[in-house]
Order: C-alpha cells, then sequence, then structure tokens
C-alpha cells in the first residue's frame, strides 16, 4: 500500500538543531555599532592625543628644552655674570690703589730731587756772587736763607701737591658714586628680573599643573 506523503513527512529524520554562531553573539545592536563608529568618538581620541601632546609641547620650547630648566639655567648665569663682574671690580680697585700709592711715591721722590737739585743750583749761585765780599758772613747768610727758600719751597709744593691731589681724589669719588649708584641700579634691575622670572616660572607651572588635571579629568 502506498505510503501517504504526510506519513513519510512525519517518519523523516529530524534536522539537527540549528547552532547559533559566534558572530552573532558577539554582534552588536546597530545602536552600538553606529555609536562606536561615530566620528565623536574618533574626534576624542584625537583631542586627547593633541592634548598630552599639546601638554608636552607647552612645557618644552621650539628645541626641545624644558622651559623651567632653561629658565632656572639662564638665571643662574646672570647669578654667576654678577659674580665674575663684582671680583673683576674689586681686583680693579685693587689695582687703582696699588697705582697711585706707586704715584705718590714717585711724585715724593721727584719732588724730593728737584727741590734738592734747585737749592744746590741756588747756593751755588749765591755763595759764588757773595764770595767776593764776605766769605764767611755772606757763606752763613746764604744758607739761611737758601734753608728758608727751600722751606718755602717745599710749602708751596706740598700745598700745590696737595691741591692737586684733592682734586684727583674728589674726581675719583664723583667716579666712584657713580659706579656705586651705577651697581646700585644693576642690582635692582637683576632682583627684579630675578622676580619676573620666579614669577612666570611659578605662573607657568601653575599653568601646566592645570593643564594636566584638565587631560587627566578628559581621559577619564
Amino acid at each position: 500500500m502506498p505510503r501517504s506523503p504526510r506519513s513519510s513527512r512525519s517518519r523523516s529524520p529530524p534536522s539537527p538543531p540549528v547552532k547559533k554562531s559566534k558572530k552573532k553573539k558577539k554582534s552588536k545592536s546597530p545602536r552600538r555599532r553606529s555609536r562606536d563608529r561615530s566620528p565623536n568618538k574618533k574626534s576624542s581620541r584625537r583631542d586627547r592625543g593633541r592634548s598630552r601632546s599639546r601638554s608636552r609641547s607647552r612645557s618644552r620650547d621650539r628645541f626641545g628644552r624644558n622651559i623651567s630648566k632653561r629658565i632656572e639655567r639662564e638665571r643662574e648665569r646672570a647669578e654667576d655674570q654678577e659674580k665674575r663682574r663684582k671680583v673683576e671690580e674689586e681686583k680693579r680697585i685693587d689695582e687703582e690703589r696699588q697705582r697711585r700709592k706707586r704715584q705718590e711715591e714717585l711724585e715724593s721722590k721727584l719732588i724730593e730731587e728737584e727741590t734738592t737739585k734747585r737749592v744746590e743750583e741756588l747756593v751755588a749761585m749765591r755763595v759764588e756772587e757773595e764770595l767776593r765780599k764776605r766769605k764767611d758772613e755772606i757763606e752763613a747768610e746764604v744758607l739761611r736763607r737758601v734753608e728758608e727758600v727751600k722751606q718755602n719751597m717745599e710749602k708751596q709744593m706740598l700745598e700745590e701737591l696737595e691741591r692737586k691731589r684733592a682734586i684727583q681724589e674728589a674726581e675719583e669719588e664723583r667716579k666712584k658714586e657713580e659706579k656705586e649708584a651705577e651697581q646700585r641700579k644693576l642690582e635692582s634691575i637683576m632682583e627684579e628680573n630675578n622676580k619676573k622670572i620666579l614669577e612666570a616660572q611659578q605662573k607657568l607651572l601653575s599653568k601646566l599643573a592645570v593643564f594636566d588635571e584638565l587631560c587627566h579629568m578628559l581621559v577619564m
């Protein structure tokens, strides 16, 4: 007896259960897929990378050197230059003092030699003139007068030397005061520059700290 199609269908071997592929399990919903592929996420990643590079670039100059360290080195270099300048100034003052001392000794020696020479010439001239009259009396008188002239000449020359020395000292004092004023002005400028450098360094560090904190917040 022929089998009906129904019976053949009912007796057909059961089809194996369809296994869900792993791909379907891992598949994401269209919403998540579109969210992952959205340009906002890519741009945020790019922004984070740029912000990190900017934070690194702002703490360094165009040569790649650390700005705060460079400022510190410039301040130390300025202090070293100031120390060397002070040492050179002290050396120059000491050399000037030694030069003045040698000059005074030389002037004193020249005055003494010139005075002795003039006195000897005057004595020889007066003695030669007066010897013809009264040798003994005139010689004594001449010697007395020569001594008097010598004292007057020494006094005049000393007064002239003192006058020149006073003028020279006044000029040196004026120059010294000008240099001290310039020194004070320079020190004031250096102090102001150091303050500005420190303030700039502190502002830079505070900005970098705020920027790093913002970067950290963006990353989180």
